[in-house]
């Protein structure tokens, strides 16, 4: 057993909420000693937009032909962004960059294709781990998805691992209960406290929630779920909705934040467009639980979702399952995708896998993941 080291995790949602999550973990890529400090540190509106752009643009082209320009400007930008965000969160805490083993960089997501018969998948996240490493003056792991898909895998989801040591530390080991992150899209982890570890994306979460609003002028978001709350589930569209063959196909299986937009509420006053997309996004999960060899009887919720009481609330009448917050349990609800990378960074350190055929469908434990030191 190696000796545990402090390792800081970065992670950018496909959302786009304007903020970096930073966390600091003592591991040894296999279990977790110690939780350090952790901050939600925001972007620049700058920034945030050349994200969008970037995101935007990565839909038109697709992987096909060269890069947008954009790439390259939003990810100096991001990359430089989040390296402060490290430094900053290291020596505020009394630590010094010569205290971190690894940094885990996720980079941001702007384009997922999971893969299809006869056809391997394609990922792309904008980060550059080796000005970061140059910036921090530490080993920095990053692109973590691309192994993993060009092996054949899915490329995601890649917590299953961190999950199944956050359950371990739980004593949770019967099945029962299972991790339900909500951010952009939703995604599961089921662990039958031995050799099963399953996971996969449910379906959308957040993303055609938060365009949604958007796109008709009411924010950024259904804050507090208080429209959905408000309006009435469009019952019939729901249906036709749930009829999608992604949320019946078995696992492993995953999605890009825009396989499931918000055009499922077009023609939809807004109350009743929030009400029924969330009722979509509660819906999914609840047939994600069937796919599993038991369903579970206890969901722990974290990513932004975790706030929405209307998402929380559908998820026990409409997914039929006891959901509950990741704080509940004595777990950083917005900490955990952080923390997660920060796990994966000491596993890629030790060449530990980091996806398995149960979770991302690869060919056998794969590792994965870039070092720049």
């Amino acid at each position: 057993m190696s000796d545990p080291i402090w390792a800081v995790g970065l992670m950018t949602g496909t959302v786009l909420d304007g903020n970096i999550d930073v966390a600091t973990l003592r591991t040894d890529g296999e279990t977790i000693e110690a939780f350090g400090p952790y901050t939600l540190a925001p972007y620049t509106r700058e920034i945030r937009d050349e994200l969008e752009q970037a995101q935007a643009e990565a839909l038109r082209w697709n992987f096909a032909g060269p890069d947008p320009e954009i790439f390259a400007k939003a990810e100096d930008d991001l990359t430089r962004a989040q390296s402060a965000a490290v430094r900053d969160l290291v020596t505020s805490s009394g630590m010094t960059m010569q205290d971190i083993g690894i940094v885990g960089f996720h980079g941001q997501t702007v384009l997922h294709r999971a893969p299809q018969a006869g056809h391997v998948g394609e990922t792309r996240q904008l980060g550059d781990g080796h000005l970061m490493s140059r910036l921090l003056g530490v080993p920095v792991a990053y692109d973590f998805r691309t192994a993993d898909i060009r092996a054949g895998g899915q490329g995601a989801p890649l917590a299953a691992l961190y999950h199944q040591a956050l359950l371990r530390m739980l004593d949770v080991r019967d099945g029962r209960t299972a991790v339900l992150n909500l951010g952009g899209v939703g995604n599961i982890t089921y662990w039958d406290g031995g050799d099963t570890l399953i996971a996969f994306d449910t379906g959308p979460a957040n993303a055609p929630i938060n365009d949604f609003m958007k796109a008709r002028g009411l924010g950024d978001m259904d804050a507090n779920g208080e429209l959905a709350l408000d309006g009435k589930v469009d019952e019939e569209r729901l249906v036709q909705l749930l009829e999608h063959p992604y949320l019946s196909a078995p696992f492993p299986k995953s999605l890009d934040r825009f396989d499931f937009s918000a055009k499922m509420a077009d023609g939809l006053d807004p109350a009743t467009g929030a009400a029924t997309l969330t009722a979509f996004t509660a819906s999914a999960v609840g047939k994600s639980l069937d796919l599993l060899p038991k369903r579970p009887n206890r969901l722990i919720v974290c990513g932004g979702g975790r706030h929405n009481p209307a998402i929380m609330a559908m998820l026990q009448t409409r997914a039929n399952i006891d959901a509950v917050p990741a704080e509940e349990v004595g777990w950083r609800g917005d900490a955990i995708e952080a923390e997660c990378f920060a796990f994966l960074a000491v596993r890629v350190l030790r060449g530990l896998p980091i996806s398995l055929p149960t979770t991302t469908g690869a060919p056998h434990p794969l590792t994965g993941g870039k070092l720049a030191a």
